[in-house]
């Protein structure tokens, strides 16, 4: 009975409606890798196109980390292209008077405040997030064409041009298998100095120096852009912080019953309005780096962002409902997009059908989930073991008599 339970848990988390986009992915890039080479191309899977697809991922990805803990709060933000291309206009504007530091900080902390702005109304005043969103969406992209005067802005220092790139051009190489290797002698040297022993102990250790041995030899360094660790980064602390901590247990909670999380004693206010704080610096991130990136900002910069990060959390898996989602999925998501619009750039089938295929996608995406998810609720609970019967008395049964 144990064994069968095990057995069922393993394909619980195997099944479409956990990595449905994981599997959608590896589809998809198997398809493109088969028709590069029956083409003639080089190889999809080489190392500079892997590059290029997180590279142009990353922004994207860091927003959708965010997006998703929006959408399991029970909200979601449309507002996060307008609240990127407001800090990207505010640093490069204020970066050759203040300095570099002076105007990062401005732009996230302006992004910061449009986020409580929009929690705020969202929670205090109880208009919808929809409607909310929506509005200064519209409104902070109108801040950036007064900010702009309509025109394309630049720094106009060459030093100040450089320290603001420097926090996004460049590359990072980080050894994975030395990393991960280290953790694991480390953590069994931990146990030992705590007195454990056991055969899993040794093959911890093991396994430990075996990896960081084989990866410091057979230089096993992955070189990808700045952007592409900080999503990396971002993506393991959220996803940490919402399967492991309080935290994140409330935050689902509160997604899925505002009513019972705040009969059990959770502060919904603040698990409402604290995920569109974060949202709003996250964008506020993004349009620094995007500023940073081409040196310049216009008043139509991060146009549609919020639709594409919105579409990756979906792919993702992440309910529109609240309560669900996961923000790995969601990058997942994010890089099946980036993905599609690159295979179509490398295999050159005309962009004219990209959006179409995207949207196809999207609304097969959603369906799929909602089919799982509809199934899911549908099924009957496990079976469980049957309570023992008590045994038969050899005795016969006396029935007692109420007299009155």
């Amino acid at each position: 009975m144990q064994r069968e339970k095990q057995r069922r848990g393993v394909l619980d988390v195997l099944k479409v409606r956990d990595l449905g986009i994981v599997y959608a992915l590896i589809l998809l890039v198997v398809v493109l890798s088969v028709v590069s080479a029956a083409t003639g191309r080089p190889n999809y899977l080489g190392g500079d196109n892997v590059a290029n697809i997180l590279d142009q991922a990353s922004l994207v990805g860091i927003l959708v980390v965010f997006m998703t803990i929006v959408l399991v709060s029970g909200n979601f933000d449309l507002s996060v292209g307008s609240i990127g291309a407001l800090s990207a206009a505010i640093s490069l504007s204020v970066i050759d008077e203040r300095g570099v530091v002076v105007a990062i900080v401005l732009a996230i902390a302006a992004a910061a405040v449009a986020g409580l702005i929009n929690g705020l109304i969202v929670q205090v005043v109880g208009i919808n997030a929809f409607i909310v969103t929506l509005g200064t969406m519209t409104a902070l992209r109108g801040v950036v064409l007064i900010l702009t005067d309509g025109r394309t802005i630049t720094a106009e220092s060459s030093s100040s041009r450089t320290a603001l790139q420097s926090i996004e051009s460049g590359f990072w190489t980080v050894n994975f298998p030395v990393i991960l290797g280290l953790l694991a002698l480390i953590g069994a040297g931990a146990a030992l100095a705590a007195g454990h022993r056991g055969r899993r102990l040794a093959l911890l250790g093991g396994g430990g120096a075996v990896l960081a041995i084989a990866g410091f030899v057979g230089d096993m360094g992955f070189r990808y852009a700045k952007p592409v660790w900080y999503m990396a980064a971002i993506t393991l602390v959220a996803w940490a912080v919402l399967r492991f901590t309080v935290v994140g247990r409330r935050l689902y909670a509160t997604g899925a019953n505002a009513e019972a999380a705040r009969l059990s004693g959770i502060n919904v206010a603040r698990y409402k309005i604290v995920p569109f704080v974060l949202t709003g610096a996250a964008a506020g991130v993004v349009g620094v780096l995007y500023g940073a990136k081409l040196g310049a900002t216009n008043p139509t910069a991060l146009n549609g962002l919020e639709l594409t990060v919105i579409a990756a959390a979906i792919l993702g898996g992440t309910s529109l409902f609240g309560g669900s989602g996961s923000v790995i999925t969601s990058v997942i998501g994010a890089l099946f997009l980036f993905t599609i619009a690159n295979g179509f750039n490398v295999l050159n089938l005309g962009a004219n059908y990209q959006d179409l295929i995207e949207g196809v996608v999207l609304i097969v995406a959603a369906g799929v989930y909602t089919v799982a998810n509809r199934r899911r609720a549908q099924a009957p609970p496990p079976d469980e073991e049957a309570p023992p019967r008590p045994a038969a008395s050899s005795e016969p049964q006396r029935v007692g008599v109420l007299r009155g």
